[in-house]
């Protein structure tokens, strides 16, 4: 399916999780340093340009290298069975956070899913255990644009503080942007009648950070929002993203289990027809 380039209204962001990434823990704040952090988030959202670039691609099932056990799930699902949730399922991710440990690393005997129509090979225990029994795959990568880059450097020269507090309001826009992304993949789900899990990231458990110029390229990534790779495979702009989301016939235990609190609440385009993406 070729890739659709979308645009987000994010206006306002949960202050909460401003200061999560600034590190609070419940300490009281100087009403000097209260009234900032609003400034600041005023002017982060005035120089944001939330965009993202989504794409379902049906997973290969005859070129993908899985083990036995992933196979024998797989033949369940065709025949109607029941089967059970993968153990240790992912918790739903912080967008695009990535594992220190293993980003970067690749093994070479690690199974393999490969998604139709492009290159990209999704390589890792953790990201075969989190796309088992999927029939597609949503590739979705967001960036909140170079507005915020350029507005960092300056602060960086000029205000230190407001320059830690941005960098927090730019962390938290661009995980918004990956919401609604994850929101439009979620509807193109239930367009086809799946059902959807948590999004993964690259560079999350095993699946490597080389997985990343593929997944770009296979959105047209560059072209289409800009966002380009470092040497060492971390994007620019800097507040931007990319995940999977995998698509099922089944409900899926790591999935959205209700409309209340699901980070997607904001920018569903499924509950306004009277459904859910559980229906």
């Amino acid at each position: 399916m070729a890739e659709t380039v979308e645009s987000y209204e994010i206006d306002s962001i949960d202050r909460r999780e401003v200061l999560r990434y600034l590190g609070y823990t419940g300490q009281p704040l100087m009403p000097e340093l209260d009234a900032r952090i609003d400034g600041v988030v005023a002017s982060a959202l005035a120089l944001a340009r939330p965009r993202g670039c989504v794409a379902v691609f049906d997973v290969d099932e005859g070129r993908s290298e899985l083990p036995a056990a992933s196979r024998a799930e797989e033949d369940l699902d065709a025949a109607g069975a029941a089967s059970p949730a993968p153990s240790g399922s992912p918790a739903p991710l912080v967008a695009g956070s990535n594992d220190p440990a293993s980003a970067g690393r690749e093994d070479a005997s690690a199974p393999i899913i490969r998604l139709k129509g492009t290159a990209l090979e999704l390589r890792g225990h953790s990201i075969v255990e989190h796309l088992a029994g999927a029939r597609a795959v949503g590739v979705m990568a967001v960036t909140i644009g170079m507005g915020i880059e350029r507005e960092l450097r300056r602060l960086s020269l000029t205000d230190s503080v407001a320059q830690v507090i941005f960098d927090s309001c730019g962390s938290t826009i661009v995980e918004r942007a990956a919401d609604a992304a994850e929101a439009s993949l979620m509807a193109r789900a239930r367009e086809r009648g799946l059902y959807t899990n948590s999004r993964f990231s690259p560079g999350y458990g095993d699946l490597p950070m080389s997985t990343q110029p593929v997944l770009l390229s296979a959105l047209n990534a560059q072209r289409r929002l800009g966002v380009t790779l470092t040497s060492t495979l971390l994007m620019t702009p800097t507040k931007s993203v990319s995940a999977l989301v995998g698509m099922f016939d089944r409900p899926q235990p790591s999935g959205h289990h209700s409309c209340k609190g699901c980070l997607c609440f904001d920018f569903c385009n499924i509950r306004p027809t009277g459904r859910t993406c559980r229906d």
